[in-house]
């Protein structure tokens, strides 16, 4: 079978954003690739190991690859729209740079498990090592693994920012705590909370695939009964009218913790949201923030009544650690 490659060469900073756009243009597969050069250091404080090479995509600059089938996608069409959709970035002052896009025609068997390869157990943080679930690999003592299996359309725990806010989360479960993760996609920080001592976690998304990628991944690591995964526009499901099932939710809203590891933009959209849904001292984790946009969302924070505890940082992304008031 053959697939249409559609390669984007575009800033860190729009990766989100246009990542997203193939997905909602039904790509198959997204893979994305960040700078690589040879000024870049490597974090080897927990015992990393690499299996890229270095590559010379220029540094704060980006490739990304969406698949579409050549049977079910009219190239061409896509292609007319993607710059439009582009261009309305700077809009939101995301700035996509000189964005190139490109076409290519390629078979499945170069794409769609080549990326395996490349997807070695790595330790994030002090406690966390993610594991692709076809790798064997033997722990020590004091690793907790997070057995993985992203797909084409989630990401492998490690970008930045899901590196960062796992490392984030580790400095705020103390044990017990009950957390909501709010665009959960793989479900990831879900797993990596329940590892790290929380007694239940809400996972949220408002993507479908996403649901059903937590899910599996929340079922692999034997974690059925600790986490829930709901469909949910942010956090529409605390609501009445936001519920769509009638199966009671697993945790006791106002909750211990919320963390969210999307967009800026996003996160914005529903700062109230979160400190209605937090117990007073709750804390709320907030990354995926490019740093650019790291005073606007502090001022959010701040103007919604939270206080500032800490900002965390990994490359050009940050995480905030905000608390609500006792």
């Amino acid at each position: 079978m053959k697939w249409h490659e559609l390669t984007i060469s575009t800033t860190e900073e729009a990766i989100e954003m246009i990542s997203n756009f193939l997905h909602e243009m039904d790509a198959d597969g997204v893979s994305i690739e960040e700078s690589g050069t040879l000024n870049k250091q490597r974090d080897t404080s927990l015992g990393q190991w690499y299996e890229h090479p270095l590559n010379d995509i220029p540094e704060g600059q980006a490739v990304i690859k969406g698949y579409f089938s050549e049977l079910d996608s009219d190239i061409d069409a896509l292609m007319a729209v993607l710059p439009e959709r582009i261009d309305q970035l700077r809009e939101f002052d995301i700035d996509p740079g000189d964005y190139k896009i490109t076409k290519a025609l390629v078979d499945e068997e170069d794409w769609a498990n080549a990326w395996k390869q490349y997807f070695k157990p790595i330790r994030v943080s002090e406690r966390l090592t993610i594991k692709p679930t076809w790798e064997e690999y033997t722990p020590a003592p004091d690793e907790r693994i997070i057995e993985l299996d992203p797909g084409m359309a989630f990401g492998t725990g490690t970008h930045p920012t899901t590196a960062l806010c796992l490392r984030t989360l580790e400095t705020v479960i103390k044990g017990d705590e009950e957390v909501i993760d709010v665009g959960t996609g793989s479900g990831i920080l879900a797993i990596g909370a329940i590892l790290l001592g929380a007694r239940r976690v809400l996972a949220l998304d408002l993507d479908p695939i996403a649901v059903t990628s937590a899910t599996e991944n929340t079922r692999l690591n034997k974690l059925e009964n600790d986490i829930q995964v709901h469909l949910s526009d942010l956090l529409g499901v605390l609501n009445t009218d936001g519920n769509t099932t009638d199966k009671p939710l697993n945790v006791t809203v106002p909750v211990d913790v919320v963390v969210a590891n999307i967009l800026a933009e996003i996160i914005l959209l529903f700062i109230d949201d979160v400190y209605a849904a937090l117990k007073p001292g709750g804390t709320y984790i907030a990354s995926g923030i490019f740093k650019n946009k790291e005073d606007a969302v502090a001022e959010g924070l701040e103007q919604a009544g939270f206080t500032i505890i800490d900002r965390q940082r990994d490359q050009d992304w940050l995480a905030f650690i905000a608390k609500k008031p006792e």
